[in-house]
């Protein structure tokens, strides 16, 4: 088994790579599709179809925004968080889409990349829904870990034999520290994931902003120290700056 990190529009795409299969631990951005197509029949000589699964673990744009553009040209299972309800759902959901997609539209021009198209469906439509401690269908070494907080339905994915585990957005690297990321829906569940990562005493982290990693303890100190107490959202900074605004 090997797990090919590729840089994505915006993120760190990892491909997991067996001889017989192939599985993407996140759902990438639209504008990542002719990577991986690219990477899968080019570099690694292979048909798209071997291309079993893609892990999609959160709805923003650079972890959801390919899954149904791939499954369409795979064949691929998508496999989410067991869930009730979308994440963006009614006017407000609309609207943090739209924003969702303004900010990634934003990173990928800090990083230097030209403007894509990056819209997509805001409504995920799973063919296997996963709780937390279940097994990837087909993939019996690898199983799924609920670390919400950043989201309502974040999932990571445990290499369970390395003991290599993909947590997408759960902490980003900036500066040479790890950080939490931005927005932070749920202080108290994302408080609980890290310290739910920690008990796993995993060998490395692989990022979606910052690379496989290998974290110390003053590394997962500095994660809880900087954890909010408060949600952390695009709405709750605007209101924010508007209270101080009208102050002055």
């Amino acid at each position: 088994m090997k797990i090919h990190h590729i840089e994505g529009y915006v993120q760190s795409i990892y491909l997991v790579d067996y001889p017989d299969k192939l599985m993407l631990l996140d759902g990438c951005c639209r504008a990542d599709v002719p990577i991986i197509q690219a990477f899968i029949t080019e570099e690694l000589k292979r048909d798209l179809s071997d291309l079993e699964v893609v892990i999609v673990t959160h709805m923003h744009p650079d972890h959801a925004g390919g899954a149904h553009k791939l499954r369409r040209l795979t064949g691929c299972k998508l496999v989410s968080a067991k869930t009730d309800r979308h994440w963006y759902r009614g006017v407000s959901g609309m609207l943090m889409h739209w924003t969702d997609m303004i900010l990634a539209t934003w990173v990928a021009g800090r990083l230097g990349k030209k403007r894509k198209n990056l819209w997509y469906s805001p409504w995920l439509k799973p063919d296997i829904e996963v709780k937390d401690g279940d097994t990837v269908p087909g993939f019996a070494h690898w199983s799924v870990i609920e670390t919400t907080g950043h989201t309502d339905r974040d999932l990571s994915v445990i290499h369970k034999p390395s003991k290599r585990v993909y947590v997408a957005d759960l902490m980003v690297h900036v500066k040479e520290r790890y950080i939490p990321p931005f927005p932070v829906f749920y202080p108290n569940r994302y408080y609980s994931s890290i310290m739910k990562l920690m008990k796993l005493e995993p060998a490395s982290v692989m990022l979606a902003h910052g690379g496989e990693v290998t974290l110390t303890e003053d590394d997962y100190q500095h994660l809880l120290n900087l954890a909010p107490n408060v949600p952390k959202t695009p709405w709750r900074v605007i209101k924010i700056k508007l209270r101080t605004l009208f102050r002055g």
